[in-house]
């Protein structure tokens, strides 16, 4: 399978970058930069603050109201009460490249991450995604793990070659997936099906959840197949980058085979 290169292998890769004050934050987001996270003092106002907010909401951004406490461990330059955080990557859409996976004849073979927020978790299953072949990365905007330098390296530079995409709502992202002919499949303990039972070699989105909650109920509700990992010992539970490593290489096997 082919990647979509996120960057030229001679573009100079970067690590996360502050961008602190109000209007310096305003033209980071207007020049294009991705924003990994935002941090706004509470209590915070004037005109220049509602020229963000708005700017904010535009662009579909979030942010976190903190006391200007964290703000000052975080800088002691003159932040005004905003310190944004630029992201080392550049995020994809999932429904700009799922058509492209299609038009090269491939079969699309992705990954969703429903509340996976350990960067290193996400850092080890982006390594073995990228070794497998996977399209794309999937995750939601909201309750996710920062890309951060910690996940970059975990990744052992994985996150700079796979797309990452970063989506508004998992359940929307999800039925487009099922329109567009790719099957969800969900690992879980909440059902009686292995994941051995699963066919992989037609278009698959695997869905990985958090350890502690799992998938979502909403993207259980949608997936055309409930798959679990068989367990024979007295813990009963795997780091959720084993589990990950463990369907995506049977979905290798079985595409391996065909």
């Amino acid at each position: 399978m082919q990647h979509f290169q996120q960057r030229d292998r001679g573009e100079k890769r970067e690590s996360n970058q502050m961008v602190f004050g109000i209007r310096a934050v305003i033209e980071a987001i207007d020049s294009g930069k991705e924003i990994e996270s935002l941090f706004v003092q509470r209590g915070l106002s004037g005109s220049l603050f509602l020229e963000l907010k708005a700017l904010l909401k535009e662009h579909n951004l979030s942010f976190q109201q903190v006391p200007i406490e964290k703000l000052n461990r975080i800088t002691r330059k003159n932040h005004q009460g905003v310190i944004a955080v630029i992201s080392p990557i550049t995020y994809h859409n999932i429904e700009d490249l799922l058509p492209a996976i299609y038009e090269k004849g491939e079969t699309p073979f992705l990954l969703m991450l429903d509340g996976v927020t350990d960067v290193r978790n996400m850092g080890a299953i982006a390594r073995t995604a990228e070794c497998a072949g996977i399209h794309a990365i999937i995750v939601p905007k909201r309750g996710s793990a920062e890309i951060n330098p910690d996940a970059i390296k975990t990744s052992a530079g994985a996150l700079y070659k796979i797309p990452v995409c970063r989506q508004d709502s998992l359940g929307k992202t999800g039925r487009f997936l099922i329109d567009s002919g790719v099957q969800l499949v969900v690992s879980t303990e909440k059902t009686e099906d292995s994941i051995y039972d699963v066919n992989y070699t037609t278009p698959t989105c695997i869905i990985m959840g958090a350890e502690d909650v799992g998938v979502s109920d909403e993207l259980i509700r949608i997936s055309d197949k409930l798959a679990k990992i068989p367990m024979f010992g007295e813990i009963g539970s795997l780091n959720v980058s084993v589990s990950a490593g463990i369907v995506i290489y049977e979905a290798i096997r079985q595409r391996n085979l065909k």
